[in-house]
């Protein structure tokens, strides 16, 4: 997660109370689904990231945001925007499932259910599990923790 609006939209998620501030509580509940979350708390969480407003959808101009910001964000406007359109219209067409313009959380879990990959499809809000095994490993003072290639959760 390097990406700077995906990573403001995650503080947003984070900050239930919406006082710009992350206190322990919120702290808490974040990592919990970051380090321990069910599947489900997973994606309801990224789902929230990708609609933050409050308007319980993604709409076609925030999936074209995000996946701007997350994989153009250093070239010109104009070559990209055309490939970004239709990336947009790829992942509506592959994730509204009631054709209606919007991906809805009904539609967002149908499609990552169908398949995964499409967890973070408008860009990364998770940490990998990776980083996540080294975070705990820091936390509760592993003083070695073991090859995360060797990690039995990983399997």
């Amino acid at each position: 997660m390097t990406n700077d609006v995906l990573m403001n939209r995650v503080f947003f998620v984070f900050d239930k109370d919406g006082d710009s501030h992350v206190n322990l509580q919120e702290w808490i509940k974040g990592l919990a689904v970051f380090l321990r979350g069910t599947f489900e708390e997973k994606m309801r969480f990224c789902f929230e990231v990708y609609y933050l407003s409050g308007d319980a959808y993604i709409s076609r101009e925030k999936i074209f945001d995000m996946l701007k910001s997350s994989l153009f964000h250093n070239s010109p406007e104009e070559e990209n925007e055309e490939g970004i359109k239709d990336l947009v219209e790829i992942s509506l067409k592959k994730m509204d499932y009631d054709n209606d313009g919007k991906i809805s959380f009904e539609d967002f879990e149908k499609a990552v259910r169908k398949d995964g990959l499409l967890l973070e499809a408008f860009g990364p809000c998770l940490p990998d599990a990776k980083t996540c095994f080294h975070f705990e490993a820091l936390v509760f003072k592993n003083n070695s923790p073991a090859s995360f290639e060797h990690n039995p959760l990983n399997t």
